[in-house]
C-alpha cells in the first residue's frame, strides 16, 4: 500500500475536489493508498482570513475522512525573518514542515493546490509531484499567470501536468499529463470578445478590471480544472500499482529512465 502524503493550502472547492477525487477512488478499491496525513500551511485563526469558510469546509473534509491535519501557519511563522530573507525563511518554514510530517512514513507526496514554494532542503529530502496547471512544455507560475499567459500568446491547447518537485520550481521531470484545445466550438466566441477588448485596452488593464471572471479566462480555468481531477487519479495510480518509481529526482519504469511524460488526454477526456 503506497502511503500518500497530502500537502494543500485549502483555500477553495479545488482543493477540496481534489482531494474527494482521491479518496473516492481509493474507497472505490481503485487505489491501493493510504493518506497519513494531510499538511495544510494556514491554520485558519489567521487574521485577516478572507478564505477561513472555505478552508474550514477542507478541514473539515479532511476530518471527516479521519486523516491526521497538520498545520503550520506560515502567516504566523517567523514575520520578521520573512521581511528580512524569506529564502532564509523557506529553509526555517521547510525544517518545521519536515519535523511535523516526517513521522507518517511518506513514500509520496502530492501537492494539490499547495500555494507555497517548497524549500530546496524539503524538495531534496521528499519525493513529491506538483500538479500544474499547464502542459510540460508550457508556462511556469501560479494557474492564473498560466492562463493570462496563454492569452497573452493566442494559445491554441492548454494542459495539466503532473511533475516532481525540485529546487527548479515547476520544472522537475514531467509525469503525466493531458491535452484540450481552446479553439473552436464555444471557444471562438470567447477569443472574439477578447479581441474586441484588446482594440482598445491591453491585456493587463483588462486582467486588472475583470480579472478570473473575465469569459475567455474563466472557460479555460474550468476546462483545466475539471481535467485535474482524473490526471492526479491516473498518475497516482501508476505509482501505486508499482509501474514507475522516482530515483535520485527522476522517474523511471521497468528499470529505465523516462524519456518523456505519458501523455492521458485520451483516459482523461474519458473520465469527464
Amino acid at each position: 500500500m503506497l502511503k500518500l502524503g497530502w500537502f494543500s493550502t485549502g483555500r477553495g472547492p479545488g482543493s477540496r475536489n481534489l482531494l474527494k477525487a482521491v479518496m473516492d477512488e481509493k474507497e472505490k478499491g481503485g487505489l491501493d493508498i493510504e493518506v497519513p496525513f494531510v499538511f495544510c500551511n494556514w491554520d485558519n485563526t489567521e487574521v485577516p482570513n478572507s478564505r477561513k469558510e472555505q478552508r474550514q469546509m477542507f478541514f473539515d473534509m479532511v476530518e471527516g475522512y479521519g486523516i491526521p491535519l497538520v498545520t503550520e501557519s506560515w502567516k504566523k511563522f517567523m514575520p520578521e525573518l520573512r521581511k528580512e530573507d524569506e529564502t532564509a525563511w523557506g529553509s526555517e518554514y521547510g525544517k518545521v514542515l519536515r519535523e511535523k510530517t516526517q513521522g507518517y512514513g511518506m513514500q509520496l507526496g502530492i501537492l494539490a493546490g499547495y500555494m507555497l514554494w517548497m524549500d530546496d532542503e524539503t524538495c531534496d529530502a521528499y519525493d513529491m509531484l506538483n500538479l500544474h496547471p499547464a502542459l510540460p512544455t508550457g508556462p511556469k507560475g501560479t494557474w492564473q499567470e498560466v492562463i493570462w499567459q496563454l492569452i497573452g500568446e493566442d494559445a491554441e491547447d492548454q494542459g495539466v501536468m503532473m511533475h516532481i518537485c525540485t529546487k527548479e520550481h515547476d520544472r522537475g521531470d514531467a509525469l503525466t499529463y493531458c491535452r484540450f484545445p481552446i479553439r473552436g466550438g464555444d471557444y471562438d466566441a470567447l477569443w472574439a470578445q477578447m479581441y474586441e477588448k484588446l482594440k482598445t485596452k491591453d491585456l493587463e488593464q483588462i486582467r486588472a478590471e475583470e480579472g478570473e471572471d473575465e469569459p475567455l479566462f474563466r472557460r479555460i480555468r474550468e476546462d483545466g480544472a475539471k481535467r485535474g481531477l482524473p490526471l492526479i487519479v491516473e498518475t497516482i495510480r501508476l505509482f501505486a500499482d508499482g509501474k514507475v518509481c522516482i530515483r535520485d529526482k527522476r522517474l523511471w519504469r521497468d528499470g529505465k529512465k523516462l524519456d518523456g511524460p505519458y501523455d492521458l488526454s485520451k483516459e482523461v477526456d474519458g473520465a469527464i
